[in-house]
C-alpha cells in the first residue's frame, strides 16, 4: 500500500466520528421506544386475547386474560426496577380495550381504543411536522441530551427529525388505512389477527427510517455538558475572584 493509499489520521478520525454518532443514535432509538422487551410487551396483551377468542369466543375471558398478563408485564418491571413507561402504556390501552368491549359486547370494541389512538398519533407526526416542531424531535431531544436545542442552533438535526416525523405519521396512517375498513367488515378474529401482525413491522420500518435519517445528520449538542461547563466557569471566576480581593485586603490592612 502506498501512502496515497493509506487513510489519512483525517479520514479515520472522521470514519470514528461517524461510527460513533450511528452507536449513540442506535443507543437512544432503543433505549426511546423500548427494544425487545418494549416489542413484547406491545404485542403479547392483544396477541393473548385473539388467541383466546379464535377459540372459544368468549369476551370476557379473552379480556381479562390480557389485561392479566398486561399487570403481571408491569409488576415484573417493578420488580426489576427497570422503566416501566411501555408496561404502563400498554396497561392502559389494554384498560381501555377491555371496558370497551365491555359495555358494547362487541369483542372487536377491544382493539377500538389503540386504533384511535394510533390515528391520533399519525395526525399528531404530520401536523408537528408541518408546523416546525416535529414531534419525534420533542421524544428524542431528552434522550440525546440536547432537548430544543435542534430547534434553533442545529437546524440539519431538525430536518432530520422533521423527516422522521413524516415517515412515522405515513406509516401510521397507512396502518391505520389497513385497520379501520376491517373494523367495520371483518370478524373479530380476522381484524385481531391483522392487527397483531402489523404491530412490528410499521414499528421497525419507522425506527429504522428514523436511525437513518439521525444518522446522516449532525449530531446533537450536549446542552447539559454545556450548562456543567458554564457553572464550572462560573465557580472558577468567583474563586479566582476571592483570590485577588483577599491580597488586596492584606495589602490595606499594612498600609
Amino acid at each position: 500500500m502506498t501512502s496515497l493509499d493509506k487513510p489519512t489520521t483525517e479520514e479515520t478520525s472522521a470514519d470514528t466520528s461517524a461510527d460513533d454518532a450511528r452507536a449513540v443514535t442506535e443507543a437512544a432509538l432503543f433505549e426511546a421506544f423500548g427494544g425487545v422487551r418494549g416489542m413484547v410487551e406491545t404485542v403479547l396483551p392483544g396477541l393473548l386475547f385473539v388467541s383466546i377468542y379464535t377459540v372459544n369466543k368468549n369476551l370476557h375471558m379473552s379480556a381479562l386474560a390480557a389485561l392479566g398478563v398486561a399487570l403481571v408485564m408491569v409488576v415484573v418491571r417493578l420488580a426489576r426496577r427497570d422503566t416501566v413507561k411501555h408496561a404502563f402504556s400498554g396497561v392502559f390501552g389494554v384498560g381501555f380495550g377491555v371496558v370497551f368491549a365491555m359495555m358494547t359486547g362487541n369483542a372487536k370494541d377491544f382493539y377500538l381504543p389503540g386504533m384511535l389512538y394510533t390515528l391520533g398519533l399519525a395526525l399528531a407526526y404530520i401536523v408537528t411536522a408541518m408546523a416546525g416542531v416535529p414531534l419525534i424531535g420533542l421524544m428524542l431531544g431528552p434522550v440525546f441530551k440536547e432537548n430544543l436545542s435542534w430547534r434553533t442552533r442545529n437546524p440539519g438535526r431538525k430536518k432530520a427529525y422533521t423527516k422522521a416525523s413524516w415517515a412515522w405519521g405515513l406509516i401510521l396512517l397507512a396502518k391505520c388505512a389497513i385497520l379501520f375498513p376491517l373494523y367495520w367488515w371483518a370478524d373479530t378474529t380476522q381484524l385481531g389477527w391483522v392487527l397483531v401482525a402489523l404491530k412490528i413491522p410499521p414499528f421497525l420500518l419507522a425506527v429504522y427510517l428514523t436511525w437513518v435519517f439521525l444518522a446522516k445528520a449532525p449530531p446533537p449538542i450536549d446542552v447539559f455538558a454545556e450548562m456543567e461547563a458554564q457553572e464550572r466557569a462560573e465557580e472558577e471566576r468567583k474563586a479566582a475572584a476571592a483570590g485577588e480581593e483577599a491580597p488586596a485586603g492584606r495589602h490595606r490592612r499594612r498600609s
